[in-house]
């Protein structure tokens, strides 16, 4: 993950989009708020930083130590956050806590191995929350799910990044996270989505391409300020208003074992 994500972590802080205070709100209501919730792979703290406004404690936990140190720079003087170095394979030597929430993350981890030790480590009414792009939306990957990405997929091409091999090379299987839900302990399932707009300006749609693995500053080395000046120049070429409009549907998925 260092190398896959090496100096994206202040692009991914600033420019990946939050999930929007409603989501979070939901989800915060949900756990409850005299819990203490483990974000598993939290980044620079996308979900734990709003969350820690809403619940007792946040474990925040991360295999990228860059991720962590932007997060505890976000927010030097919250006390409720622990920043820890490590991923869903430490989960054992972990502080106790009730329940897991996971973004982005649950889809580079071996996903049914987690679930099955979750079920092991959470109390009888512990919970599983995954929040992200609802099941309608694509993910970044997916060709054209956004009205940049033809351009974005172009200069990539260009500059030899494939954009599926950093994800391929974690995945397991192409089920859903849904379907893997529903197979695992923790099978009854509930579902709200929050829809929101974002508008995009050419900064933005840069900073947010150098926060994926695929094109982190890391991969791109001395290819990265090329990079930067010909995504830009195709953005603007292809829509000279520079401004972009983006529905974003985010899904809070909250799994339990059933008749908890």
């Amino acid at each position: 993950m260092e190398d896959l994500f090496g100096g994206a972590a202040p692009y991914y802080a600033k420019f990946r989009p939050g999930y929007g205070q409603a989501a979070i709100e939901h989800l915060a209501e949900t756990l409850g708020a005299d819990s203490r919730v483990l974000d598993l792979g939290c980044g620079p703290g996308t979900i734990a930083i709003p969350l820690s406004r809403r619940v007792k404690a946040v474990l925040a936990v991360d295999p990228a130590r860059e991720m962590l140190a932007e997060g505890r720079r976000l927010v030097e003087d919250v006390t409720n956050i622990a920043w820890v170095h490590g991923d869903s394979t430490v989960l054992r030597g972990l502080p106790p806590f009730e329940h897991v929430v996971m973004g982005r993350s649950f889809h580079w981890m071996d996903r049914r191995s987690v679930l099955m030790e979750l079920d092991e480590l959470l109390p009888p009414r512990g919970a599983v929350a995954l929040i992200g792009p609802a099941r309608q939306q694509g993910e970044p990957w997916q060709p054209d799910a956004q009205p940049w990405q033809p351009v974005e997929r172009q200069v990539c091409e260009e500059f030899g990044l494939d954009i599926h091999t950093a994800a391929n090379a974690f995945h397991a299987t192409d089920e859903h996270h849904h379907d893997m839900l529903a197979a695992s302990p923790f099978s009854s399932l509930e579902s709200r989505v929050f829809s929101r707009r974002l508008t995009w300006n050419v900064d933005g749609l840069v900073g947010l391409q150098l926060s994926y693995s695929y094109s982190s500053p890391a991969r791109l080395g001395d290819h990265l300020p090329a990079f930067v000046k010909t995504l830009r120049r195709a953005l603007l070429a292809d829509n000279p208003t520079g401004q972009w409009e983006q529905k974003l549907a985010t899904e809070v998925l909250v799994a339990r074992r059933p008749g908890r």
